[in-house]
């Protein structure tokens, strides 16, 4: 392969990664065809880290007008929701509506499936965005807020791939089952991607910290969907993304607090 090859190949990789996880109007000519978007998924993480960098120039716009942490960290969290179209949001809610009113895996699935949201998802919903946006008011500073913003959503993607990879399916239809199994390069590739935003936004302690709860937020998950429906699904998925990002934002916070005594 020649490099010219190998550098169209990463650039199509990234604008699927871009067209498939952000609402971002990017042109493809072509179809994704089955099994591009596995391959493509090594890029979550570096699509990750645009979107926290847009909600970073949100939260620093905000505060430059001179209003408090809290609408600034509100209107940052919005923009991040906005460039994504709320797709790991919606799949935590279905997440949570399936697992919590469902009383079999047929009628778990079913649930999940279905538009409308119910109790448990819009608490769910409404637990994540009060742990980001309070997290985020913590933090303050707004330089911190966005390598914190930059590390949480490229490493809440990071672990993506490998989930895909390693939990089975729960059906076989559905984004995930479309979507195919990631190689092991793209595991890897997205697995170092988002070690490496960590480390670099958080410092190696703290970085080294929200790895592993990261970590053991991918078990549990694997853990909880396999016991409740069999296996993974697309909704699974952006639960996974939300728990990851809540989990990088309140060591993030923790650690800020520990900085300001």
């Amino acid at each position: 392969m020649t490099d010219d090859l190998w550098v169209q190949r990463r650039v199509n990789d990234l604008k699927i990664g871009f067209i498939f996880l952000t609402r971002l109007p990017l042109p493809h000519q072509q179809p994704i065809a089955k099994g591009e978007l596995s391959h493509a998924l090594w890029t979550a993480p570096l699509v990750g880290a645009v979107v926290g960098l847009m909600g970073a120039a949100v939260y620093w716009l905000v505060q430059a007008l001179h209003l408090p942490p809290l609408p600034a960290a509100t209107l940052a969290l919005a923009a991040t929701v906005a460039v994504t179209g709320g797709l790991h949001e919606d799949g935590l809610a279905d997440v949570a509506d399936g697992f919590g009113g469902g009383a079999t895996r047929e009628r778990k699935l079913e649930i999940m499936h279905d538009s409308r949201i119910g109790t448990y998802g819009v608490c769910a919903l409404i637990l994540s965005f009060m742990l980001r946006i309070s997290a985020l008011v913590n933090i303050g500073d707004p330089a911190l807020v966005a390598a914190v913003l930059i590390a949480a959503h490229a490493a809440a993607r990071a672990g993506l791939p490998a989930f895909m990879r390693l939990v089975p399916l729960a059906r076989e239809d559905g984004m995930s089952a479309d979507a195919g199994r990631p190689p092991p390069a793209s595991v890897m590739a997205a697995a170092l991607l988002g070690i490496v935003a960590l480390v670099a936004s958080l410092g190696f302690a703290t970085g080294v910290v929200a790895a592993v709860l990261l970590c053991a937020g991918f078990g549990f998950m694997a853990w909880l969907c396999t016991r409740q429906i069999g296996g993974q699904t697309g909704d699974v998925l952006g639960a996974l993304e939300q728990i990851g990002e809540i989990a990088v934002l309140l060591v993030a916070a923790a650690a800020a607090s520990q900085i300001l005594r």
